[in-house]
């Protein structure tokens, strides 16, 4: 049977849905030969890679994400909510008030949130050499320096995954040698090329961007930044995803990259998406 690899996309907390899509390949004895992931694709992938096992994956998740560390980002503020009434659109605008002067944080240190803060989300992540896991794991991170893509896949898994989600602005650069990383997704949303080079012959994407169609009211000059942002992603995931042999898209774009408290939900949207794609998955595999 030839090497089945999962490529593993950014987008947030709508990345939970990867853990979906592993229980169902697990329960379907469907082998995983080589993980890559960027941003929370590498949190999820790392953490396969680490346990190899679904369960333990959302039990690590779950308890990273709902302790206080994430507790005190008051992550809330980048949170998006459907304007029904008056005092959801009063909680909307007050959230972006919140919202923008945070950002002005960002005008004299290098992110929102500092390391203390990173650190204490990561305490219990898994530090280990990459050599120790149990499927072979890349993860992608894009170094401010020289503006390339970076693959690590040596070296600690913990130092290499926060590397990875380093979302800009929001969370501190890593250094690391004479790089200064910050998140994969800045050069590469869905690293499909980086898993064939990691020896997989079958490439099974799951991509969970946020939907280019979700079009808000540009009445102001950062919303307009953040969607030009949307449309550069959203061109360059497509370009990554040529010459994928299978694309799962779970039904996750509606939710905010910071919706972490929807996890039961998104999770449950990755199986169903998986169970779709099972039929194909098999057929190229043979299983």
């Amino acid at each position: 049977m030839k090497k089945l690899g999962l490529a593993l996309g950014g987008g947030g907390a709508r990345g939970l849905a990867h853990i979906g899509i592993l229980r169902v390949l697990e329960r379907e004895n469907i082998p995983v030969g080589v993980i890559t992931g960027c941003s929370i694709g590498a949190i999820i992938g790392g953490l396969y890679a680490y346990y190899h096992n679904a369960d333990k994956v959302e039990e690590h998740v779950r308890a990273m994400l709902t302790g206080e560390a994430i507790d005190d980002l008051d992550l809330e503020i980048f949170r998006s909510i459907e304007h029904k009434t008056m005092t959801e659109q009063l909680f909307d605008y007050m959230n972006s008030v919140r919202r923008y002067f945070s950002m002005l944080k960002t005008l004299n240190q290098p992110a929102i949130y500092g390391r203390e803060e990173i650190d204490r989300i990561f305490e219990d992540f898994p530090d280990v050499d990459f050599s120790e896991l149990k499927i072979r794991f890349a993860t992608i991170a894009t170094d401010l320096y020289s503006g390339r893509e970076i693959v690590l896949d040596e070296g600690k898994l913990k130092q290499a995954v926060i590397a990875s989600a380093s979302i800009p602005g929001i969370f501190p650069p890593m250094e690391i040698d004479d790089l200064l990383l910050i998140d994969g997704g800045a050069t590469d949303t869905i690293p499909v090329q980086v898993v064939k080079g990691q020896g997989a012959q079958y490439v099974l994407a799951i991509d969970v961007s946020k939907d280019i169609d979700d079009l808000s009211e540009l009445d102001n000059g950062l919303k307009i930044i953040y969607r030009a942002e949307d449309i550069v992603t959203w061109h360059l995931t497509q370009e990554r995803l040529a010459g994928v042999d299978i694309l799962i898209s779970p039904n996750v774009k509606r939710y905010s990259w910071a919706a972490i408290e929807k996890m039961d939900e998104i999770i449950e949207e990755g199986v169903v998406a998986a169970e779709n794609s099972l039929d194909i998955i098999k057929k190229l595999l043979k299983v």
